[in-house]
């Protein structure tokens, strides 16, 4: 228990640090919008059932209405047809939702490029300065992008030719998917591939590679710029929704600072 008690003493003493890496869920929280003919999923909206009142004099209290995939949210193997034999949200197992935490950072390149694509000399090139990806671990992909988090228009930055945001190229989704064993891919945009990944071979890889590999999504993060480029761990809880494709998720990085 010694493990234990250091980190919680840890914590009491600030040597380390909890990142909300999550962004806030309102009516307002920028969703993805699907053309036709496809179906969209409802945004989240709260529905008053008491605020200490005659329905319910000592307490308040509302019910949600909301997608799966809305906020910050986790993507399940399910949620895609490449992993339809997998896990729902309820099945992921808890070890593989806590693990440690790199980040890739091409802030830079998106800033010149909004439909970067990330790319396996990308990967390799941070895996010689940093180290191979850790086991059971999560990659975040760090692009700046989080600044557009409260406005819907420039998070999704859509165009008559379609969305402009950033991803991962298909060949990367592949190796990451067969040749790395982590957890999952975490992104600050809406979903885990970039705004015209459509037109990607096969259509939406990091989905249809990923979740098809038994790997997860983390989208619409926050606050990566604050994370180191390895050392952090991550925390991802997600509601453990029976048959669900994913969940919205609070998620929190821990990041050790010195005393």
């Amino acid at each position: 228990m010694s493990t234990l008690s250091d980190f919680t003493a840890a914590l009491a003493a600030g040597t380390i640090r909890v990142i909300d890496l999550t962004n806030t869920l309102s009516a307002s929280t920028p969703a993805l919008r699907l053309p036709e003919p496809f179906a969209n999923l409802i945004d989240f909206s709260l529905e008053q059932v008491s605020e200490y009142d005659e329905p319910g004099p000592f307490w308040k209290h509302s019910n949600i209405h909301t997608g799966e995939h809305i906020g910050t949210h986790l993507d399940a193997p399910v949620h895609w047809i490449s992993g339809r034999a997998g896990h729902d949200v309820s099945e992921i197992p808890p070890a593989r939702l806590v693990g440690p935490a790199v980040v890739i950072d091409k802030s830079a390149e998106v800033a010149a490029n909004s439909d970067f694509l990330l790319e396996i000399e990308d990967l390799l090139a941070w895996e010689a300065e940093h180290g191979v990806l850790p086991e059971n671990g999560w990659l975040l992909f760090r692009t700046g992008w989080d600044v557009y988090s409260d406005d819907e228009d420039e998070f999704l930055n859509a165009d008559e030719t379609g969305s402009h945001t950033p991803g991962i190229s298909a060949a990367a989704a592949e190796w990451l998917a067969t040749e790395r064993s982590i957890s999952g891919f975490g992104v600050e945009t809406v979903g885990i591939d970039a705004g015209r990944g459509a037109e990607l071979d096969p259509p939406f890889p990091a989905h249809y590679h990923l979740l098809g590999h038994d790997k997860y999504g983390i989208t619409s993060l926050q606050n990566l710029a604050e994370l180191p480029a390895t050392g952090a761990v991550l925390v991802v809880a997600p509601l453990p929704i029976v048959g669900g494709s994913g969940s919205p998720a609070r998620v929190f990085a821990l990041v050790s600072d010195p005393a």
